[in-house]
This record gives structure tokens, sequence and C-alpha cells, in this order.
């Protein structure tokens, strides 16, 4: 179940319908990282405690999402959110699937600001926004290096046990 803080009304969602919101997301904003869902387990599914604990995990995951200020704002999302009824989730589904706006093409959801930008302001935020897209480059480049270490150490250990 869940209930939207601006509308006060319950909606009731399984598991099915969170993966179909995630991958949504995925394919709408391959530009943005979307954070995973938790684990669909196949096997003691049906198991009290993993049910409670992956209702806790989507509580998590839904409030990430209903704060990130772009995913949010999608139809698909508010869509997840809102609708109440079988014929209309089905109608904004296919709608939701029918998007053309994906990919690059979200560039073009973007919009010029309507007002004058200081000049000074702007390129204060490019160059944070670079400073950033280093740091996070060089903690990307940092992770690989790490786990191609580790696939280097446990192959290692394999191959002599052969």
């Amino acid at each position: 179940r869940v209930t939207p803080s601006h509308t006060g009304h319950p909606v009731y969602r399984r598991y099915k319908h969170f993966d179909w919101l995630y991958n949504r997301l995925l394919h709408k904003f391959t530009v943005i990282s979307v954070p995973h869902l938790p684990e669909k387990q196949a096997t003691g599914r049906f198991d009290e405690d993993f049910i409670e604990k992956r209702k806790r995990r989507l509580v998590l995951w839904m409030n990430h999402m209903t704060s990130h200020p772009v995913l949010s704002q999608y139809e698909g999302f508010e869509h997840f959110l809102m609708c109440t009824e079988d014929k209309q989730w089905k109608l904004c589904k296919r709608r939701a699937e029918k998007d053309e706006m994906v990919g690059a093409h979200f560039m073009l959801t973007l919009q010029v600001p309507t007002e004058h930008q200081d000049l000074q302001d702007v390129e204060e935020r490019v160059d944070n926004f670079k400073s950033f897209a280093r740091k996070m480059d060089d903690g990307v480049m940092q992770l690989t290096n790490v786990a191609s270490e580790l696939v280097r150490k446990h192959l290692g250990g394999f191959r002599k046990e052969f």
C-alpha cells in the first residue's frame, strides 16, 4: 500500500508494479542513476519475514524516489502513485510505454530559463559540475580498480584448487 502525501488516498501496488515503474524509469531516464529495487526472491517469497523486509526496503526506495527532483515529476511516477482503477492503470501504463521522449530525447524536455542569468553564477555552477564530474569519474575508476583486483584475487584462488 502506497499513500501519497498530497492526496492522502492509498493505492495498492504489487511488486510487479514497482518493477514496472523501475523499468520505465531506467528506459526513460538513461542519464540518471535510478536506485535498484529490493530483490525479488524466487524462493521463500511468501515468508512473512521476507515480505516485511521487502516492504520496508520499498518504503525507503519510494522515499528516495519522491524526493528526486526529476524522477518524482515523471508522469509515469505520478500515475503509479495516484491511479486507483484497473482501467485507468492500463491506459496510463500503455501511454508511458509508448513515450518517445526517452534517452537523449530527454534533453528536449529541459527548459531554458526565461529570466536573465548572472554570467558569474552560471560559470560557478558549471565549474562546480565539472569538479563533481571529475570526482565522480575518479571514484568510479577507483571502484572499477578495486572490483578488478577482487576478481583477480578470487580467480587466482580458484585456479590453484583445480
